[in-house]
């Protein structure tokens, strides 16, 4: 028989943690990464005055990234690698898996604008040759050449038809936007979001021995156990 929970009411929860002594400058650390990560640059520059804290990296280097993001979610893949390219030309010569995701959504945009030559032409030009070099590669291009099967259709499969929606273009931009913070040095993710898993791993491996209240992460309140 598994032992019984013990149960930890609310005001007993709530004065454990206002017992955890967070320094103010950890947290404006946490909300500096997170700015910067994320991509908020007129935040980013007010938050370093007002908290008096020196930006991890060059504010332009956030416009250049969130520039090279809005062109990917617009579909301009062209504008986008050219601002990778004079941003850090190596980004895409070290990362030929990027490149050809890039080309892939190139391909996409093509197919989704009704320019159907020109993306039967792109995809024997750039991405066959890529397509031999890696099983990976060659299936995501056949993946993407189905759309033309299915050109109009309903009846598209789901692993098809979701590269025509605008989560696609995100996925793009978001894996261009890792490997650019990655020539920066700095993380592929903003802190406090592996804080919020590591809380949502602990509220679980603690919910297997304890009644508590848990925190709702949609407004900040507690649920669970009343007072």
């Amino acid at each position: 028989m598994p032992p019984s929970k013990i149960t930890i009411l609310q005001e007993e929860w709530e004065r454990r943690l206002h017992d955890v002594n967070v320094s103010k400058n950890d947290l404006n650390r946490l909300v500096m990464d997170y700015l910067v990560i994320e991509g908020y640059k007129s935040a980013a520059e007010e938050f370093s005055v007002e908290a008096g804290l020196e930006s991890p990296v060059d504010f332009e280097s956030i416009e250049n990234r969130m520039n090279i993001r809005e062109a990917l979610q617009r579909g301009d893949v062209g504008d986008a690698i050219t601002r990778v390219n004079d941003l850090n030309p190596e980004i895409l010569d070290t990362h030929p898996a990027l490149y050809f995701r890039l080309q892939q959504q190139k391909l996409i945009e093509y197919i989704r604008q009704g320019r159907i030559e020109d993306a039967l032409q792109f995809a024997q030009d750039e991405l066959a040759p890529r397509g031999e070099e890696s099983p990976e590669f060659l299936a995501e291009l056949e993946r993407t050449m189905a759309l033309l099967a299915f050109e109009s259709s309903p009846y598209a499969p789901p692993a098809v038809s979701e590269l025509l929606s605008p989560a696609q273009r995100m996925k793009t931009a978001t894996e261009v936007n890792t490997a650019i913070l990655e020539s920066l040095s700095q993380g592929k993710e903003a802190k406090l979001v592996g804080l919020l898993r590591l809380l949502c791993w602990g509220e679980s491996m603690l919910d297997e021995r304890a009644e508590f209240p848990k925190l709702n992460l949609s407004d900040g309140s507690f649920e669970g156990r009343a007072r």
